[in-house]
């Protein structure tokens, strides 16, 4: 692929949320009627509210980088509010030199109080993916963005989620992903507490992404003992189930690894 951004030095920034008031006057569906989502994108959706939805909207070609199959990626996210009184919706642009770069946004309760916030996967021309949380700070305050991990570093370097969840069980949300699927293989853990994220493990010698696909296989389970990730091991040889223990990731193998089917049905508890 031709490098659109040789040579140019970018300074990252989040353009600011539209339509982010919340205005008990404001009329139904405000601000829902956006742009549709790039190819493979998903929409997430929960029970819990007032966060009951979030996609991608609008696409780009700026960013060449093709890890999803295709160099189309999303310029904004979108989220929509429906508390039982109001229903609107908040887009947040990537803003310029940034795309969001991933299969679809994550509804997740991250500090415990009844609110979803937003995970998503922001790429920037110069420095490569990094992590973002959005969500509302409080009652009244505009949809935002709340705490962001490091840029990779380099144009066209990438992360794929695998899930957030209490690993450890000290009460907190955890996040997971893998660092760089196709090249650095390493897991990487960060913990979400009073809006901060803060790297707390990290392994080498796993993936659960290869070039081109679509989607991000395995992902989180929970069998009764804890949440468990469901990754393949680097070399795409075996299934494996990895827990966070005492700040030290550790894994059993579940078996060989066949398709993306393996990890999917590795999520099944049996």
């Amino acid at each position: 692929m031709k490098p659109l951004f040789a040579g140019l030095v970018f300074v990252a920034m989040t353009w600011p949320a539209m339509a982010q008031i919340l205005d008990p006057a404001r009329a139904a569906e405000d601000g829902c009627d956006a742009p549709a989502p790039p190819p493979f994108s998903d929409t997430a959706t929960s029970a819990q509210g007032p966060v009951v939805a979030a996609r991608y909207s609008g696409t780009t070609t700026a960013y060449a980088h093709g890890v999803l199959g295709d160099a189309v990626e999303a310029r904004a996210l979108l989220v929509r509010y429906a508390d039982g009184t109001h229903v609107f919706c908040n887009l947040i642009e990537a803003g310029p030199d940034r795309v969001f770069e991933d299969t679809a946004p994550r509804l997740v309760d991250l500090d415990g109080d009844g609110m979803n916030e937003v995970i998503a996967v922001a790429s920037h021309a110069g420095q490569g993916a990094r992590l973002e949380v959005y969500g509302y700070p409080g009652t009244g305050e505009a949809f935002q963005l709340l705490a962001h991990t490091s840029y990779i570093g380099t144009r066209y370097r990438w992360l794929a989620p695998v899930g957030a969840a209490d690993l450890d069980g000290d009460g907190h949300m955890d996040i997971a992903y893998i660092d760089r699927p196709h090249l650095a293989k390493t897991l990487r853990i960060w913990r979400y507490r009073d809006g901060t994220l803060t790297e707390i493990a990290s392994q080498q010698g796993y993936s659960n992404h290869k070039i081109g696909w679509p989607f991000i296989a395995g992902g989180l389970r929970d069998c009764g003992a804890g949440p468990e990730m469901i990754l393949a091991t680097g070399n795409w040889s075996r299934v494996m189930a990895a827990k966070l223990r005492e700040g030290v990731v550790v894994a059993r193998d579940l078996g060989a690894y066949w398709s993306p089917e393996s990890l999917d049905a590795a999520l099944t508890c049996k």
